[in-house]
């Protein structure tokens, strides 16, 4: 170990968040090279990285970054809430959002992971994070938005769900930002969760399935055919106001819906999107 400082140690901690052994470990193998050791930890995160890639990683925080019209969103998960509330952890997640944001318009984790960061890719640093914790570390999912307006968001369980939600004016104040936050606290609390903003961005696929289970339903009660059309759009109506952001009542005031809000914002604010992530519920998409 002789000529390996203290210094150098924690110069190659700091820029590879690797543990104070495996710095030592890998300076003495490299006899004092810190490039050479860099990519010794690098090799040895991945060999770990692969071990453990099967692993679940149902644990982990959701995190959001809200700044003007530009927004982003990502998923990190880990095997256990132990390692998930370890300041490295969140520090880490925190890094990583805050690259996505400002690369912009990444939207898978493929192109997220792929990103310049911290002097390698965010794929390496994240496996040898892996190396460092035991456990296995995914970039889960990612979004950014980006709209000529304001971008807010909400977070709620410590990191277990967060919502971000872009609003298109032309006049961004302290009002509308808070509205975007308003909107964002209805969207991670409201039961059924929104599907779009409106009628229009509904999916296609969704709505046939509804509507076909409608008509089967109101066949099988013996309704006469001149009124079943009439029925089924009735209650496909229903199905909008239930499952669509600007028809549902207001999660604290549920007599006024969220179009009733945005009316009162002023005529030039609209919802552009949202993006809902619940930690583990890989299955949502994201709204845009």
């Amino acid at each position: 170990m002789a000529g390996i400082s203290a210094k150098d140690v924690k110069a190659l901690r700091d820029s590879t968040g690797a543990g104070m052994m495996d710095c030592k470990k890998a300076l003495s193998e490299a006899e004092g090279d810190v490039e050479k050791a860099m990519e010794l930890l690098r090799a040895s995160g991945l060999a770990k990285a692969g071990k453990r890639a099967g692993r679940d990683t149902s644990e982990g925080t959701v995190v959001f970054k809200a700044d003007g019209g530009k927004g982003a969103i990502i998923e990190l998960g880990c095997e256990t809430d132990f390692v998930a509330n370890t300041p490295d952890f969140q520090g880490l997640a925190q890094r990583v959002l805050d690259a996505v944001a400002e690369a912009g318009n990444v939207n898978d984790v493929d192109s997220a992971l792929a990103l310049p960061f911290e002097d390698s890719t965010m794929d390496d640093v994240l496996k040898i994070f892996v190396g460092k914790v035991g456990e296995n570390v995914q970039l889960k999912r990612v979004a950014s938005v980006s709209v000529d307006g304001v971008t807010g968001g909400y977070i709620h369980g410590g990191g277990t769900l967060a919502v971000l939600v872009a609003l298109n004016t032309s006049s961004p104040s302290d009002d509308v930002s808070a509205l975007a936050r308003e909107i964002a606290m209805h969207v991670a609390a409201h039961d059924p969760t929104p599907m779009a903003v409106d009628r229009d961005g509904m999916p296609a696929a969704e709505v046939e399935k509804e509507r076909t289970f409608l008509v089967q339903q109101a066949k099988d009660s013996g309704k006469p055919e001149n009124v079943i059309e009439k029925m089924v759009d009735g209650r496909m109506n229903k199905y909008f106001q239930e499952n669509t952001l600007l028809a549902q009542g207001f999660v604290k005031d549920p007599d006024t819906t969220v179009g009733d809000l945005v009316k009162a914002a002023g005529s030039d604010v609209s919802v552009a999107s949202f993006v809902r992530f619940q930690l583990g519920n890989t299955g949502e998409a994201a709204e845009e």
